[in-house]
C-alpha cells in the first residue's frame, strides 16, 4: 500500500480531526478500502468466535468499534464522490460498491455473530441495560434479521448476490444521471435568447458559460438554481421546451446513460430479496421497519392529500391558461409553460416579481439567518474558520459551540453548483457524534447547488432556495446536536420517515418576520426588506401549492407503486409510470418532480426506495410540531425549544420515533395542520 493511501487510515492530527484533503488522492482509495475491509472482517470474525458468553460489551460494543477504519475511509470517499467527483473517483466507486456490499453481507449473514446477538436479545431482561443500550441491541437484532441472518445457507448466498448486484446497479444509475446533467448546457448567444431574463440570471448564466468553456456566452444548466428561473422568466417558449425536455429526460436518453434496464433489474432484485425475507413486496419489506409500518398507511396519507392537491392544481391550471390568453399567447399550457405563466399570475395576484424579491436574499445573509435561528432556539454559536485544508475552494467552514460555549462540532457549507457535483441538496457527515471512544464531536456538511454569482458579486437566492438552505441546515443541526453514546443511533440514524422532521420543521423559522426583517436585506443598499413587500411575500406563501404538492405526490405514488409491482417479467418503468399517472388522473400540464429514470432517492441506493413518501409523512409531524411554538405565542419559546432539543434534535435514534414525537408534543399529529399549511383547505 502506498504511503499516501496510508493517510486515509491514519488517526488524523489535523485541526478538529478533519480529513487531510490536500493529501488524499483518488487512486489511493482502492488500497485504503482493501485494508479497511480486511481489518473489519478480522474484527467481526474475532467477535463471532469469542469463546466467552455473549455480553453487551463483548458483542454489541465490540461491533460498534469494529469498523472504525472502514467508516473513516468510506465517509471521505462517498462525500467526495457526491460533491467533487471525477473519472478516477467514479471508477473507484464502480469497483468498490459491489465489494462493500459483499463485505456487508459477510458480516450481516455471519451465523455465529447473529447467534450472539440472538442470545443477548432473548436474555435482555437480565442484562441490566439502560434505555439507549436496549435500543441499540434492538436495532442490531433487527438489522441482522432484515439482512437475512435467519435464512438458510442457500437463502443467505442468494441475498448476498443480490446485494452485490444492487450496489453495482445503484452506482451506475447515479453516474448516468450525473453524466446527463454534467454534459448538458443550453448555450445562449443572441440577444433574443436572453429575452425576459432578469439581470441576476444573466450574470449566473454568464458565469456558468465561462466555467464550461464558453466565455462571452450564457449557459443554462440542469441545476435547479439555473433551469427553474430560466423556465420562470424566458419569453422564448422554444428554448423553455428544449431545456425542460432535457431536464425531464435525464436518465432516459438513448445510449449508455439510459437507466431503464437498471431500474428494471433493480426492482426485480429488490422484490426477490423481499420475498426471500418473507414479505409480499419490497414496499412491504421497507415499511415494516419504518414509522408508517404498512403500505396501507402510506397510501391512505397520499390519497388523502392527492384529492385536494389535484383540485387546487386544476384551479391553478385555469389561471395559467387565462393568463396566456390575456398575454395574447394562443397556446395550451404545457409543462414547460407552467413556471413562466405562474410567475405572471403570481405577479398579478400578489404583485410579486422574483426580480424584486431576490436582491433581498443574499446567500451569506441566509446562512447567517439559519445560524441566528439556531442561536435563539438552542443557544448555539458559530465561528468561521478561514484558510483551512478543504476539498474545494468554495467550501466554508465553521466551528460550532453549544449554549455553554463548548465545542460542539464542525459545520461545512458547500453551496455552489459545479459539474463535479450531483444535483440536489443534502446533508452528510465526515464524522458522526459518539461517546464510545471518548467525546467524539461531529463534522457535518451541507451540500447545495446554487448558481454562483460572477467574481466579486454576492450570490442571490430565490425564496425557495433560502428554504432549501434552512431545510438542509435542519438536518445539519440533527447531526451537530446529537448527544448519544452509540454510533449506530447517532444524529440522523433514525427511521427514514422520521428523518425529515428536524429539517422540515426548521424551514418554518424562515417565514418568521423577525428572521426576514433582520436578514432579508438588499444586497446594494443594505436596507431591510420593506414591510409592504414582506407582507406580499408571506401572503403568497401558498401560491402554486397545488402544483408543488401534485408534482411531489406523483413521485411518491409512482415510487410506492413500482416497488409493489407484481408483474416483473419484462417490466417497463416508462409504462408503469404512465399507467400509475393515468390511474390517478395526473394533470397533463405537470410532470413528476423526479421521474423514474432520474429518481436518485430510490435508485442510486435504497435509502428512499418505497420511501419518497417520507417527506409528506414527516410534514404531517412538522406542521403539528410548529404549532407547539405557535400555541405559546412565541416562535422561539424557550421551554418548547428545550423539549425539541431533548426529544428530537439531540436524541438521534435512541428511541422509537413515535415515542420521541410523543415526548416532545404529548400527542400524535393529525393531517389537518399540513393541509392548512399548504393552503389546500380553508
Amino acid at each position: 500500500m502506498s504511503e499516501t493511501a496510508k493517510v486515509l487510515l491514519e488517526d488524523w492530527k489535523t485541526p478538529f480531526g478533519l480529513p487531510p484533503f490536500s493529501k488524499i488522492k483518488a487512486e489511493d482509495f482502492a488500497d485504503a478500502f482493501g485494508e479497511a475491509f480486511t481489518a473489519g472482517e478480522q474484527n467481526f470474525d474475532r467477535i463471532a468466535q469469542d469463546p466467552a458468553e455473549p455480553t453487551f460489551e463483548n458483542t454489541i460494543v465490540a461491533l460498534e468499534t469494529a469498523e472504525d477504519a472502514l467508516e473513516q475511509v468510506a465517509s471521505v470517499f462517498f462525500n467526495l464522490s457526491s460533491a467533487n467527483t471525477n473519472e478516477a473517483m467514479q471508477q473507484v466507486e464502480r469497483d468498490v460498491s459491489p465489494k462493500l456490499a459483499a463485505y456487508s453481507s459477510k458480516k450481516l449473514l455471519n451465523p455465529a455473530l447473529f447467534k450472539r446477538i440472538e442470545v443477548l436479545k432473548s436474555n435482555e431482561a437480565s442484562l441490566g441495560l439502560n434505555p439507549e443500550q436496549s435500543r441499540v441491541l434492538e436495532r442490531y437484532y433487527t438489522m441482522f434479521q432484515r439482512a437475512g441472518a435467519g435464512l438458510g445457507a442457500e437463502g443467505k448466498e442468494r441475498v448476498a448476490q443480490i446485494n452485490e448486484r444492487l450496489a453495482t446497479l445503484g452506482t451506475k444509475f447515479a453516474q448516468n444521471v450525473l453524466a446527463d446533467e454534467a454534459s448538458y448546457k443550453l448555450v445562449l448567444e443572441k440577444e433574443s435568447d436572453l429575452e425576459g431574463l432578469p439581470d441576476f440570471l444573466i450574470k449566473a448564466a454568464s458565469a456558468a458559460a465561462e466555467e464550461r468553456g464558453e466565455p462571452g456566452k450564457y449557459a443554462i444548466t440542469l441545476s435547479r438554481s439555473s433551469i427553474e428561473p430560466f423556465l420562470q422568466f424566458s419569453k422564448r417558449r422554444d428554448l423553455r421546451e428544449e431545456a425542460f425536455t432535457a431536464w425531464a429526460k435525464r436518465g432516459e436518453n438513448p445510449g449508455e446513460t439510459n437507466n431503464a434496464a437498471i431500474v428494471r433489474e433493480t426492482v426485480q432484485l429488490r422484490n426477490e430479496k423481499a420475498k426471500l425475507l418473507g414479505f409480499q413486496s419490497f414496499a412491504d419489506f421497507k415499511l415494516d421497519d419504518a414509522m408508517a409500518k404498512t403500505t396501507g398507511a402510506v397510501e391512505d396519507l397520499l390519497s388523502n392529500v392527492w384529492a385536494p392537491a389535484k383540485a387546487r392544481a386544476l384551479e391553478e391550471t385555469a389561471d395559467l391558461q387565462e393568463m396566456a390568453q390575456t398575454e395574447g399567447d394562443n397556446i395550451e399550457i404545457a409543462p414547460w409553460d407552467w413556471r413562466y405563466y405562474s410567475e405572471k399570475v403570481r405577479s398579478a395576484k400578489h404583485n410579486l416579481d422574483e426580480a424584486e424579491i431576490k436582491p433581498y436574499f443574499q446567500l451569506d445573509q441566509m446562512i447567517e439567518a439559519a445560524f441566528y435561528t439556531a442561536t435563539k432556539l438552542f443557544g448555539l454559536t458559530f465561528k468561521e474558520l478561514k484558510d483551512q485544508d478543504l476539498y474545494h475552494p468554495d467550501l466554508r467552514m465553521f466551528e460550532v459551540f453549544d449554549k455553554n460555549g463548548d465545542h460542539l462540532g464542525i459545520f461545512l457549507g458547500d453551496y455552489f453548483a459545479r459539474p463535479s457535483k450531483r444535483s440536489g441538496a443534502w446533508m452528510s457527515a465526515f464524522r458522526s457524534q459518539q461517546k464510545l471512544k471518548g467525546d467524539i464531536r461531529p463534522i457535518i456538511v451541507n451540500v447545495m447547488n446554487f448558481s454562483k454569482a460572477p467574481e466579486g458579486e454576492p450570490t442571490l437566492l430565490t425564496f425557495d432556495d433560502a428554504r432549501t438552505l434552512f431545510h438542509e441546515f435542519g438536518h445539519g443541526l440533527h447531526g451537530l446536536m446529537s448527544n448519544v453514546t452509540h454510533p449506530l443511533i447517532s444524529g440522523t440514524s433514525v427511521a427514514r420517515d422520521f428523518v425529515e422532521l428536524p429539517s422540515q420543521l426548521f424551514e418554518h423559522w424562515l417565514d418568521q418576520p423577525e428572521i426576514l426583517k433582520t436578514f432579508a436585506r438588499h444586497y446594494k443598499t443594505g436596507e431591510a426588506i420593506p414591510q409592504e413587500l414582506l407582507d406580499r411575500l408571506l401572503a403568497a406563501a401558498n401560491f402554486n401549492q397545488g402544483f408543488a404538492t401534485v408534482e411531489y405526490l406523483a413521485t411518491a405514488i409512482v415510487d410506492m407503486a413500482i416497488h409493489k409491482e407484481e408483474k416483473l417479467d419484462g417490466l417497463d418503468p416508462a409504462q408503469i409510470e404512465a399507467k400509475v399517472l393515468d390511474e390517478i388522473g395526473m394533470p397533463k400540464e405537470i410532470i413528476m418532480r423526479h421521474r423514474i429514470p432520474h429518481l436518485m432517492h430510490a435508485f442510486s441506493g435504497d435509502g428512499y426506495s418505497a420511501g419518497y413518501y417520507s417527506y409528506l409523512w414527516s410534514e404531517v409531524m412538522d406542521a403539528d410540531a410548529f404549532q407547539a411554538f405557535e400555541e405559546t405565542g412565541d416562535a422561539f419559546d424557550t421551554d418548547t425549544a428545550k423539549r425539541l432539543e431533548k426529544s428530537i434534535y439531540s436524541a438521534g435514534g435512541s428511541q422509537d420515533p413515535a415515542k420521541a414525537y410523543l415526548d416532545f408534543r404529548g400527542k400524535m399529529p393529525s393531517i389537518e395542520p399540513l393541509l392548512k399549511g399548504r393552503g389546500l383547505v380553508s
